[in-house]
């Protein structure tokens, strides 16, 4: 609701909105969705959706989702993907991971659109919980760079990079005034570390390298809908 003195000169309703963006170097047309996760009636909602997808020729849906985790800020944040089958998975070059638990919008409107027959994937950032508060640039630019890795395209990403630089120095300041915050900091990198220690091989970078090539090479290849 706009309120202008003392009057109510507006109510604006939540919903949902689907836009058709043709970047000229994607040789795709995108399909863009932005909306909140609704209180109810997800199944109507979810086919709605679904319904919109298949009307508009949709060939592939990629749902961007987040989840916290015992990731430390300093690091490169960790995006997982879970696909609509082990052969998508492997066309877009991602490792798959297994879940069995609790879900929101994103994983109820992947399961209908692998119902339906539309190859989907969800990509989960996974945010530090201890600075769990919206906005995390540093997450939507993780997610932004999966997507460019999935369609073979560079975004525009204005000053997203600058932010995610500026929240991470944010969030050290604040760590840096607790000591048992910035201990806790320091046992998360360890960790981290030492897990992504065997990642540092020559096969890990040759793949790393070999996304890079698919992301930045010829884009003319790629049609149809996202």
């Amino acid at each position: 609701m706009e309120v202008s003195d003392g009057h109510a000169e507006e109510l604006v309703w939540p919903t949902t909105r689907l836009s058709i963006a043709r970047p000229p170097e994607a040789g795709r047309d995108l399909i863009l969705m932005h909306g909140i996760e609704p209180n109810m009636r997800w199944r109507g909602f979810t086919a709605e959706l679904v319904g919109a997808f298949t009307d508009l020729g949709v060939e592939l849906v990629i749902l961007l989702g987040a989840l916290l985790a015992d990731s430390p800020h300093t690091r490169p944040l960790q995006v997982t993907a879970a696909t609509s089958g082990a052969e998508l998975a492997a066309q877009l070059h991602v490792e798959p991971v297994d879940y069995k638990g609790p879900t929101g919008i994103v994983g109820v409107l992947q399961q209908a659109c692998a119902t339906a027959g539309l190859p989907s994937v969800s990509l989960w950032a996974a945010v530090p919980h201890y600075v769990a508060q919206p906005p995390s640039p540093k997450a939507t630019l993780a997610l932004l760079r999966s997507v460019e890795d999935i369609l073979d395209i560079s975004l525009p990403l204005a000053d997203l990079p600058a932010e995610a630089r500026a929240w991470e120095r944010g969030v050290d300041e604040l760590a840096e005034q607790d000591s048992d915050v910035a201990e806790y900091v320091r046992s998360l990198e360890e960790a981290k570390d030492a897990t992504d220690l065997p990642e540092a091989s020559g096969d890990a970078i040759a793949r790393e390298f070999e996304r890079y090539l698919r992301r930045r090479g010829d884009r003319g290849e790629h049609g149809g809908r996202s």
